[in-house]
């Protein structure tokens, strides 16, 4: 048994899945429908609202894409979707609280929006951003400060899925030196983005950085490897851990 092990590693240990529904809340999805490459329609939206009822969620917090060069959603765009979405939810008697934000990507428009105060919130006042996955980006503390003068608490997506940063943890210390939010993507944790990701998410987990963790969620497939995810021993560990303010929300 002891060769064994040497050869092939510890046998992780079976925990069973586990329990979403004591976060209560997830942070990260695309279920406004036909605004970005989420749900394409409001049916498919409410199927995937449903899927994470069943998952344990009671509140879901839908962050659709906003690009310069890509999806130009406005808060009025985004908002008014929602109220869509929050009226079939309730015609349809589903027992889940729809909230939405935005998934801002940092681009050369993101400072403008941050400046005028034309970002939408989740929280306390937190902003979900996302970076290029090509390069990090030179303006990105400079960003986070000017997020943090004008009132925001930054919320930086996926940090696990910049492959720039994989071998080199400098630059996200640096982030959470200064008070920035690391959000994990629960299907890292299975592999979903590679090797090189899952790697990283449970490094981040065993340092204790990651405060909020989402779904990430933009269709159903997204919902089966969530599914698949449950019974990885990171995700029971960082469930436990206390540090994931999704409650709270």
């Amino acid at each position: 048994m002891g060769l064994f092990s040497k050869l092939f590693g510890e046998r992780q240990p079976d925990l069973g899945p586990a329990d979403l529904s004591v976060l209560k809340c997830d942070v990260h999805s695309h279920f406004i429908p036909g605004i970005d490459d989420g749900a394409p329609t409001l049916e498919a939206s409410i199927e995937l609202i449903k899927a994470m009822s069943e998952l344990g969620y009671r509140k879901v917090v839908t962050t659709p894409h906003v690009m310069a060069d890509g999806y130009k959603n406005t808060p009025e765009i985004i908002l008014g979707g929602l109220e869509k979405v929050r009226a079939e939810v309730r015609r349809q008697g589903i027992d889940m609280e729809v909230d939405a934000a935005a998934e801002y990507y940092l681009d050369h428009d993101l400072e403008r929006l941050v400046k005028e105060k034309k970002v939408l919130t989740f929280g306390n006042n937190y902003v979900l951003f996302e970076l290029p996955f090509i390069s990090e980006p030179v303006v990105l503390l400079g960003l986070v400060f000017e997020m943090q003068t004008q009132g925001y608490r930054p919320v930086l997506a996926h940090p696990e899925r910049y492959q720039y940063w994989h071998t080199d943890f400098s630059t996200m210390e640096k982030l959470k030196d200064r008070g920035v939010m690391l959000q994990l993507n629960t299907i890292a944790l299975m592999g979903a983005y590679g090797p090189g990701a899952k790697k990283t998410a449970e490094k981040l987990i065993d340092l204790g950085w990651y405060e909020l963790l989402g779904s990430d969620c933009h269709s159903m497939g997204h919902v089966e490897a969530i599914k698949n995810t449950l019974n990885q021993p990171y995700l029971h560990k960082l469930i436990a851990s206390g540090k994931l303010v999704n409650v709270s929300l």
